[in-house]
């Protein structure tokens, strides 16, 4: 073993350290690489939690890929998919494409008289994924489209029902408008209801038969206003998405499930910054009370320091025996901030104790992610930015005289 890391570890474990200044110097040191291992992973989980929970919510109601034709642009009301050049066999065996599902979309007003509501009604056929779908509702199922004849059954969002006063079996009315002709009227039974805990979701979308929206629309049977794709992992969009937009045609266009509402995404980007902004934060304040630990450390062992140069040990040697020394001082700190860091996150992740109000976060829990290679990733990083960090005030060992250092009391 070499000499610089055998002494370190001599003086690290040395019941010298439990009745004097160290004592204290080390305890503030570990305390400090703890809360900052702390922080840093509890910032770490919940902002790349947060970005993958409302991306994959975006994504698990209206796809992670939308193919909608030019003609719609940006409005709810979709014209009609244009074949020429699509070709959607291609895009189910793709690789790393799980399902496709076909809908169209047509603009309404729900009422009653209780109230009314603008919706956006999503006409969905027999293909419509409804065990992905699963997952956002809160009562009731989504209607059982068998592709023949009409369904009168809708699942609606639970705002909707709320204001109005909407539960399940009920009925309710819903106009569409069309221009130059008179108002189309369709009564609906409500059979289930969902919560995205997305506002621009669940103030807008309803779910019900594709039929009724072409024959709003004046569709012919086989045609549809749109396709979701769903891949089997929302990382591979961005890969497979210029591979989508080669299968769809010229007169269709693509887009990503975030693209859609561009002030979410504008919010999640803020995560990013937030996150290293954190950590630059912590990492400054763990290097800043290790070096104080360091320095102290040096003035107290300056007799130690005197008698190993007289040994002749170099100042290189003895540079690094104390940069080990307070690297192995950290050790504890990483162990306990990771195990009450790790401890706070599965809390989290099981019972949900932190609860955010949707409306202005998008999800009602906050999200964790237990990443292991960020995990890992913060403690090395931590133990490898101290480590540089600590070689200039190191330096102050150099400075130090043998002969002095030897009558320093």
């Amino acid at each position: 073993m070499k000499f610089p890391l055998y002494f370190s570890r001599k003086i690290a474990f040395s019941k010298d350290n439990k009745n004097n200044l160290s004592r204290v110097i080390i305890f503030i040191g570990r305390l400090s690489v703890a809360l900052g291992i702390i922080v840093s992973l509890i910032t770490v989980s919940t902002g790349f939690g947060s970005k993958k929970a409302i991306k994959e919510r975006l994504a698990d109601f209206s796809g992670h890929v939308t193919v909608k034709s030019t003609r719609s642009n940006s409005s709810y009301n979709t014209s009609v998919l244009d074949n020429q050049g699509l070709d959607i066999k291609k895009i189910k065996e793709m690789p790393d494409v799980q399902s496709v599902q076909t809908y169209a979309t047509v603009t309404g007003i729900m009422r009653n008289e209780h109230n009314f509501a603008g919706i956006i009604f999503k006409g969905v056929g027999k293909d419509f994924d409804s065990l992905r779908f699963k997952k956002f509702l809160v009562a009731g199922n989504t209607p059982q489209i068998t592709g023949t004849g009409y369904n009168n059954g809708v699942t609606i969002s639970q705002k909707t029902a709320n204001d109005l006063h909407l539960k399940l079996k009920d009925s309710i009315v819903t106009v569409f408008s069309k221009t130059d002709q008179q108002p189309i009227y369709r009564k609906f039974e409500v059979v289930g209801i969902y919560k995205t805990d997305i506002k621009m979701i669940d103030d807008q979308f309803v779910i019900g038969d594709i039929s009724h929206v072409r024959k709003i629309q004046d569709m012919k049977p086989d045609e549809v206003g749109g396709i979701d794709i769903f891949f089997k992992n929302i990382n591979d969009v961005d890969r497979d998405f210029p591979e989508i937009e080669k299968l769809i045609g010229y007169k269709n266009y693509a887009e990503k499930a975030t693209e859609k509402f561009p002030q979410i995404t504008d919010w999640i980007s803020i995560f990013d910054t937030n996150i290293a902004l954190i950590i630059i934060i912590m990492l400054i304040v763990v290097v800043i009370n290790i070096i104080m630990v360091l320095l102290i450390l040096i003035i107290e062992r300056t007799n130690s320091i005197g008698l190993l140069k007289t040994l002749g040990a170099s100042n290189g040697q003895i540079r690094a025996t104390f940069i080990n020394y307070t690297l192995i001082i950290m050790i504890p700190g990483l162990l306990c901030g990771n195990l009450i860091g790790l401890s706070l996150i599965l809390i989290q992740k099981f019972f949900g104790v932190i609860k955010l109000n949707p409306e202005n976060y998008y999800v009602s829990t906050v999200p964790v992610d237990l990443n292991p290679i960020a995990i890992i990733s913060i403690s090395a990083g931590i133990l490898l930015v101290s480590g540089l960090a600590l070689i200039i005030p190191s330096y102050l060992i150099s400075k130090i005289s043998p002969v002095k250092a030897i009558k320093y009391n």
